[in-house]
C-alpha cells in the first residue's frame, strides 16, 4: 500500500514550558507542563504550527571567543571560569551552545593590534605563528572543548590584514588591500586554519572580512562588492581548494543588512565566484533587516543566510531587560526569515565592557567584574538559552502562523522530532498564548515582558 503523500502530524500528550519573565525570577525555569485537547470549532488568536512544512536547516546558536573574552575569562579562578562555559557550552545543565566565531589577527576587542605574520613582504609567510592567539583564545577554546556533552561548530573572520598588506600601512581606520599581496593574504586563511587544526580547533568556516563597508577607528580593511568578489573569485576561493581546504563554509559581506541584497547580487551573479561561497554572513547594527533577508533569501535560496555579529553598544547596563528583548525580538525575526544560526558578539566582557583597544565598550549575556570576581548572567543569556537549548543543531524551522495579539513567534522541529515554539511577549501586560498542531491545541498564557519556549512530548 502507497504511503500516504502528507502524512498526518504526530499525536502530542502535552507541552513543556519553559519561561524567562522580567517580573519574577524565572531564568530559564520549567514550569507545570500544559495538555493538549481537542481544537475547539470557534475563532481563536492561535499559533498554528506545521511540522510537515519545513523551511531552512539550523546550523546553531552561539557567540565569539575573542581575545577580550578570553582575557576576562582567564582573570577568574579555574573553578568559575569553567562553571561559565559549563553554562555556554553544556547542552543539559547550560545553554548548549554549538556555533562560534573568532577573530584571525586582532579586532577592536583585543589588548591592541597584532597579526599572524607582521614582517614585512613575507609573500611566503614564513614567518606566520599563532602566538598572540595563544595566549587568550585557544586555551579558553580548548576548555570550552572539555565541556561535557559540548560540541560547537567555530568560524573565523578577519578584521584587517597585516598593516604591511594595506594600503595606509595600519591595521586600524579602513585601507584597503594592496593588490600585488591577495595571493599572500588567501594563502594567510589557510596557514591559519592549518595552525589551528594542528592545535586540535577545526575550523568549520570563514567569513572573507568583518564589516567590509566601514573604515573604522580600530582593526577594519575596505572592500566594495566587486573587490569582495573578485578576491574570493581569483585569490582566495581557488586557494583554499588547492590546499585541500575547499569544503570549508566561506560567508561574504559579514556586515548589516541594509545593503544585503545589493551585496549578494554582485557575488552570486558571478557563477565562478557563486560556486566557492556557502552563504551570507550579517549584523544588526542598521536594524534587524527582516525584510532585506526574506527579500535575499528568494533571490537566492540555495544561499545559506547567516547572524555572525550582534551586541547592545555603549557599555554595560547591568540587568537591562531591554537588551534581552532585543535580543529576543531579533533571532525569533531572523529566524522566521530564512536564518539559518545566531551568533552573538563577545561572550564575556569586563565590568566596563571591555577591555577594547579604542574604547568601544559594549555590553555582553556574562559580565565579570575583574574586582569583586562576581559573574553576572545577563538578560540576553537566558533570550539567547531559550532558544538554543531547546532548538539543537540539525532542527528546521516550520510553517507557523503568529498568535495576532501582538506576541511574537517561531517554531522548529528537531531532530528527535519535538516541536519547539518559541513565544515572546514585549508587552505590559499578559497574553494568551494558544498552540495548535494538527487537531490538537494546547493554552497557556505569558506573562508581561517574558519569553517562553514550548516542547512537545
Amino acid at each position: 500500500m502507497p504511503a500516504l503523500a502528507n502524512p498526518p502530524p504526530p499525536t502530542y500528550v502535552a507541552l513543556r514550558v519553559i519561561e524567562t519573565a522580567r517580573d519574577s525570577k524565572h531564568r530559564l525555569t520549567e514550569l507545570p507542563q500544559i495538555n493538549f485537547g481537542p481544537r475547539e470549532d470557534r475563532p481563536r488568536s492561535v499559533i498554528e504550527c506545521y511540522p510537515e512544512r519545513t523551511r531552512q536547516t539550523i546550523v546553531g546558536f552561539g557567540g565569539a571567543f575573542t581575545e577580550s573574552t578570553g582575557y576576562v575569562l582567564q582573570k577568574l579562578d579555574a573553578a568559575k571560569r569553567a562553571e561559565v562555559l559549563r553554562q555556554y557550552f553544556d547542552p543539559k545543565a547550560g545553554i548548549g551552545y554549538s556555533l562560534c566565531r573568532t577573530h584571525i589577527n586582532s579586532c577592536d576587542f583585543s589588548l591592541g593590534n597584532w597579526a599572524c605574520d607582521e614582517v614585512p613582504g613575507d609573500v611566503e609567510l614564513k614567518h606566520f605563528n599563532l602566538d598572540r592567539t595563544r595566549e587568550h583564545i585557544i586555551p579558553i577554546i580548548h576548555e570550552a572543548q572539555r565541556v561535557p556533552g559540548a560540541k560547537f561548530h567555530l568560524f573565523a573572520s578577519p578584521w584587517s590584514p597585516p598593516a604591511w598588506m594595506k594600503t595606509n600601512g595600519m591595521m586600524n581606520e579602513g585601507g584597503q588591500l594592496l593588490p600585488q599581496y591577495r595571493d599572500a593574504w588567501a594563502l594567510h586563511y589557510v596557514k591559519y586554519i592549518q595552525a589551528m587544526e594542528a592545535e586540535g580547533i577545526p575550523i568549520w568556516g570563514l567569513t572573507v572580512q568583518n564589516e567590509p563597508a566601514a573604515t573604522q577607528r580600530w582593526d577594519s580593511c575596505v572592500y566594495s562588492a566587486e573587490e569582495e568578489r573578485d578576491f574570493v573569485r581569483d585569490h582566495l576561493g581557488p586557494t583554499l581548494r588547492k590546499h585541500g581546504l575547499g569544503d570549508r563554509k566561506l560567508m561574504v559581506w559579514d556586515h548589516n543588512c541594509n545593503v544585503l541584497l545589493e551585496h549578494a547580487r554582485a557575488m552570486y551573479d558571478d557563477p565562478k565566484a557563486a560556486a566557492f561561497v556557502w552563504g551570507t554572513a550579517f549584523h544588526w547594527y542598521s536594524g534587524p533587516g527582516f525584510k532585506e533577508l526574506a527579500e535575499t533569501h528568494e533571490a537566492y535560496p540555495n544561499k545559506a543566510l547567516l547572524f555572525t555579529e550582534g551586541c547592545c553598544e555603549n557599555g554595560v547596563k547591568i540587568g537591562f531587560w531591554e537588551h534581552g528583548e532585543r535580543y529576543g525580538h531579533n533571532m525569533i525575526g531572523h529566524l522566521r526569515n530564512w536564518t539559518t544560526g545566531w551568533v552573538d558578539w563577545n561572550m564575556a566582557l569586563d565590568e566596563v565592557g571591555g577591555p577594547n583597544h579604542v574604547g568601544n565598550f559594549c555590553d555582553a549575556p556574562v559580565i565579570v567584574d575583574t574586582k569583586t570576581k562576581e559573574v553576572h548572567y545577563q538578560p540576553a543569556f537566558y533570550y539567547i538559552g531559550q532558544i538554543s537549548k531547546f532548538v539543537r543543531p540539525g532542527a528546521v524551522c516550520i510553517e507557523s502562523t503568529t498568535a495576532g495579539n501582538g506576541l511574537e513567534s517561531v517554531a522548529f522541529r528537531n531532530p528527535d522530532r519535538t516541536v519547539a515554539v518559541v513565544v515572546m511577549n514585549g508587552s505590559n501586560e499578559a497574553k494568551p498564548v494558544e498552540i495548535v498542531i494538527g487537531p490538537q491545541l494546547a493554552a497557556g498564557t505569558c506573562p508581561p515582558h517574558a519569553i517562553q519556549t514550548y516542547v512537545t512530548k
